[in-house]
């Protein structure tokens, strides 16, 4: 199992060291257009092997995509992060040409690969991925609802003051502040629903901080997160490399499902060999449906800035 990350910044590197870590790929490469930089990344990490306990080899290379010959799966981390004060639509004009650079070079030698989009605005990246490169489109997935679903279990144990273990929540729609859409209603402790345990007004705080999750990081940080978008991208690439069949909110192209038509956004989907192997169309209540049509509408709009 080889899996390719490009992009060696701080995303990306989390996200090659989950990997690693967890032991299941026989290499990750590495790859960015700095010249070193993803092979002082690759040797910082290898230098770590020994003592996390993993035998994966992690190579870096400087824009040599023959160094990602035959890979299984591609994350695509590369592109300029948010800044304070930016939203994720805002960088569509300079990550689009990365994107759609990086993905025709990735298939050029691995044309089997599947790939994996976290550059941001994430659910019009993944569908210039899929208008510009013809894979299928269960080999083409977008990241979002994975991290955003991460994010709303951490504010929802947060709340409930209970272990995070305990609590299981999934957030559908845009990977945008606007555009998410936490399942609030079906979110569960141990199988009894949230609803039991905290009123609705903390509930409906819980889903507004969920939804400014990322932007709350970057204000703090002062540029994107990426300890938390590493490890969802690593429990993608997981499932997909182990045939896990697990559920996971990803951005999928879709086409009739939940009533939208030509657009990616993030519903819940099957993760296995063959990547997206079915998306599960669970039953939505009018105001949740509602919400999920805002927020598809929101990213065609966006889509329509694309230069296809």
């Amino acid at each position: 199992m080889k899996v390719t990350v490009v992009g060696a910044g701080a995303v990306g590197a989390s996200c090659a060291e989950y990997i690693a870590i967890k032991n299941f790929a026989s290499e990750v490469v590495l790859l960015d257009i700095k010249e070193d930089f993803a092979e002082g990344k690759a040797m910082d990490l290898m230098q770590t092997a020994s003592l996390n306990g993993f035998d994966t080899k992690i190579t870096g290379s400087t824009s040599d995509y023959s160094k990602t010959a035959g890979s299984d799966i591609a994350v695509i981390t590369s592109g300029i992060p948010r800044k304070p004060g930016m939203t994720r639509e805002e960088l569509i004009g300079i990550n689009a040409g990365i994107v759609k650079d990086v993905s025709s070079n990735i298939i050029k030698h691995s044309p089997d690969v599947t790939i994996i989009v976290v550059s941001n605005p994430m659910d019009t990246m993944t569908y210039l991925v899929h208008k510009t490169t013809g894979l299928p489109k269960n080999r083409i997935i977008g990241m979002g609802g994975a991290l955003d679903s991460a994010r709303f279990k951490y504010r929802l144990a947060e709340a409930l003051e209970a272990p995070i273990s305990d609590v299981d929540g999934m957030v559908i729609g845009g990977h945008s502040d606007k555009g998410m859409v936490p399942l609030t209603r079906l979110a569960t402790r141990n199988s009894v629903l949230v609803s039991e345990f905290i009123s609705e007004d903390r509930l409906n705080q819980v889903s507004e901080d969920t939804k400014v999750g990322g932007a709350t990081l970057t204000k703090m940080l002062g540029t994107s997160a990426w300890y938390a978008p590493g490890a969802a991208v690593s429990g993608l690439v997981q499932a997909i490399a182990c045939d896990q069949k697990k559920i996971f909110p990803c951005s999928t192209l879709l086409s009739g499902e939940y009533g939208l038509d030509d657009l990616c956004i993030g519903v819940p989907v099957v993760l296995g060999k063959n990547g997206i192997e079915k998306i599960v169309e669970i039953k939505l209540d009018e105001s949740e449906a509602n919400k999920l049509k805002e927020s598809a509408e929101g990213v065609k709009k966006t889509n329509g800035l694309l230069e296809l």
